[in-house]
């Protein structure tokens, strides 16, 4: 059994490490960071191939597809991403177009060339990493809560597909609330909002991709403010997602 995580240098990824390597399954594990990979990769009790690389680049996704394609990977989780906080008019361009190539391209790609290969076989997991931000405009972070609708949308739209077709290969989209990660910090932004613990986030997304939940979403808080997102107008949504960012 083998799995391979993107973004797996900290946070949610980090821990899906942990938690799919207590299951007994070997891992690869991507991120920008070697030091931060070799120091969970001494941590974990299974088989574990990282590979340093920024798969922002669409030549490095295509590069580590091509690597690990006869692996035998069953699990293919895309948690690599990042946020930026700031107006839109003021945030910087090249940061906002690395969000898309990080948050979009990589997550399409990925999941597009597994989801083939997972299909020949009927068998095979992926788990996409969006967040609550998928259901709702998101102004002063526009530009992220774009890119995780994106995801969250690109998503829903193969679960359908794939259940047309009757396939059992699975196709998820974990989107939590506020986490206690680094994410906040390379976004600058904290949120009016109790944060749940990355540990408890990537436990419960495994347990609930194993049972086949297709949309994922961590906490009561977090359903609740879900439903609400279904039955608010938007011009009213868009007000309460102003006031619950606060810059740190």
């Amino acid at each position: 059994m083998k799995a391979m995580i993107t973004g797996a240098s900290s946070g949610i990824g980090r821990d899906m490490a942990r938690i799919l390597s207590e299951k007994g399954y070997d891992l690869i594990l991507v991120a920008r960071r070697k030091n931060r990979l070799e120091e969970l990769k001494e941590s974990l009790h299974t088989n574990v191939t990282i590979i340093p690389m920024d798969i922002s680049s669409t030549y490095n996704c295509m590069k580590l597809y091509n690597k690990v394609k006869d692996d035998d990977i069953e699990i293919l989780v895309n948690n690599a991403g990042f946020g930026l906080y700031g107006e839109f008019a003021s945030t910087k361009l090249e940061s906002e177009l690395d969000m898309v190539d990080l948050n979009i391209k990589a997550t399409h790609l990925l999941t597009k060339l597994f989801l083939n290969d997972f299909m020949k076989k009927n068998h095979g997991y992926i788990l996409n990493v969006a967040s609550i931000a998928g259901f709702m405009p998101g102004p002063m972070m526009a530009t992220y809560y774009a890119t995780k609708s994106y995801v969250l949308k690109l998503t829903e739209a193969i679960i359908y597909e794939l259940k047309k077709a009757k396939s059992d290969v699975y196709v998820g989209c974990l989107c939590p609330g506020p986490v206690d990660t680094e994410f906040n910090k390379v976004a600058d932004v904290k949120f009016n909002m109790t944060s749940k613990s990355s540990f408890y986030v990537a436990k419960y997304a495994i347990n609930k991709m194993f049972n086949k939940k297709h949309i994922i979403v961590p906490g009561l808080t977090i359903k609740i403010f879900r439903f609400f997102t279904k039955i608010l107008p938007n011009s009213l949504l868009v007000k309460i997602i102003y006031e619950a960012q606060d810059r740190r």
